[in-house]
């Protein structure tokens, strides 16, 4: 069997739906102040391949990188965690 390289995933919320097969997810994250200690909330944008079309805006979803699908697109949903209320 071949060893298929690690792929990062991520857990995030659905900002947009609006394009067909494709899904924007924001991924927040913390990080530490190198001087101050305080944490510094931060958040990514990532575009994310959504086959069935069936995620809505407020879900939160997990996502893993794939090769290359368009020229922002190298993401793609893997589950729902969590529909939107």
């Amino acid at each position: 069997m071949e060893n298929r390289n690690l792929r990062k995933e991520r857990v995030g919320l659905v900002v947009s739906n609006k394009m067909d097969k494709s899904v924007v997810v924001t991924v927040e994250s913390k990080e530490k102040h190198p001087i101050y200690g305080k944490f510094v909330k931060s958040s990514t944008k990532f575009m994310a391949h959504d086959d069935k079309n069936d995620c809505n805006i407020g879900d939160k979803v997990k996502i893993m990188e794939t090769k290359p699908m368009s020229k922002n697109k190298c993401w793609r949903l893997v589950e729902i965690i969590e529909r939107a209320k």
